[in-house]
């Protein structure tokens, strides 16, 4: 609809330059530039490669958002960006360029949490996110249950993981199959060749006295790493299709009966899955089962939206406008670790795009910091 809020969206917490235009809960245009093929020699992420890619690459990708979704700048009603959690550097270059657009085009300013647009990004495929919404996020850098009342101002943690997360497990674990970086594609890739009950290996945080929503992996991937040297070290073969297989049963083993156990216990009939590793295609198979098992409506977008993206950002800011939250200040900075019970970063001072009669008390200080 042609009044529904027009916003464009900035992600840039690690190594993806993602801008998303989406008008209300349309996407119009979803525009990555990714900087993976540069860190994937160091085997990870290399923030201050990161954060120069980020620079390269944010104008072309805002300038092709804006193409693709046929719209010019000066027709958007806001400018949503990742303000954390994330690397520092990359996410200071996403808010930078987020407070240029904004200030330049007399447009409110919208610094949101990285987390609750993981969440947000699925009303782009299912519609409005039902009220709670029990969110199941896992990624390389986090594996979270959430229950969210209202994405746009109430976020409350449920469990999350108290060492590694899923996708750095999986990075790791690729490591030393050697399969390069990232590692979750190729293990899922190889996974479907394997037997998934091939290696009993261990499930963390699941006994009786251990945390009913928190997450380990830290033990799970030691195990495999363990058991793959002794195979090494007694001259065996190593049966790299029945590892990856074994190792990603037990990861998405855990998850799933944890969220599902934690839609049971909060009373939510529903349970969405986002993040990076929601592509994983067994994590999205076994929580098909269970939920349907149980009586739970699962909701996981397409493998391009689990990842991190600019339309997720958008989607969220996009809420912010609709439901009238309050625009960030000038002085929004970027915080690695923004708590996911802040989804956004509102200020007392509004945007151009609010209020003009605070746009001379904007200096250039706090434009640029």
């Amino acid at each position: 609809m042609a009044d529904e809020p027009l916003v464009l969206g900035i992600e840039t917490s690690c190594d993806e330059t993602g801008v998303g235009i989406v008008r209300g809960t349309t996407l119009l245009a979803d525009a990555i530039a990714s900087s993976v093929d540069e860190h994937a020699r160091f085997g990870g992420v290399v923030p201050e490669v990161a954060s120069r890619a980020h620079l390269e690459a944010m104008v072309p990708t805002i300038e092709r958002a804006l193409k693709e979704a046929g719209v010019a700048a000066s027709d958007l009603d806001g400018i949503a960006v990742t303000a954390g959690p994330g690397l520092t550097g990359a996410l200071l270059v996403g808010v930078s360029a987020a407070k240029a657009y904004a200030y330049a085009l007399g447009k409110p300013l919208y610094g949101v949490n990285h987390l609750a647009s993981h969440i947000c990004v699925d009303q782009l495929e299912h519609g409005p996110l039902p009220e709670p919404t029990m969110a199941l996020l896992v990624s390389g850098g986090h594996s979270s249950l959430l229950l969210a009342p209202d994405i746009t101002s109430d976020v409350r943690p449920m469990g999350a993981t108290i060492d590694d997360a899923a996708g750095e497990a999986f990075d790791k674990i690729a490591r030393v199959l050697n399969l390069g970086f990232p590692g979750g594609p190729v293990i899922d890739r190889l996974a479907k060749e394997g037997d998934p009950k091939a290696i009993a290996f261990p499930r963390g945080l699941t006994g009786p006295r251990d945390a009913a929503y928190d997450f380990s992996f830290s033990g799970l991937k030691t195990s495999v790493a363990r058991w793959i040297e002794a195979k090494r070290s007694a001259g065996e073969e190593v049966p790299v299709r029945d590892v990856a297989a074994s190792f990603q049963e037990a990861v998405v083993d855990v998850l799933t009966r944890k969220a599902v156990r934690a839609c049971k216990d909060e009373g939510v009939d529903h349970l969405m899955i986002g993040g990076g590793v929601a592509a994983n295609s067994r994590l999205r198979a076994l929580a098909a089962e269970r939920c349907e098992r149980a009586g739970i409506q699962l909701r996981v977008p397409r493998p391009g939206l689990c990842t991190d993206n600019g339309a997720m950002v958008a989607a969220l800011g996009a809420e912010m406008v609709a439901r009238g939250r309050a625009a960030s200040d000038w002085d929004l900075s970027a915080d690695s670790s923004l708590p996911v019970t802040e989804p956004h970063v509102p200020g007392a001072v509004r945007g151009p795009g609010h209020d003009h009669d605070h746009v001379h008390e904007i200096s250039k200080d706090n434009l640029y910091s």
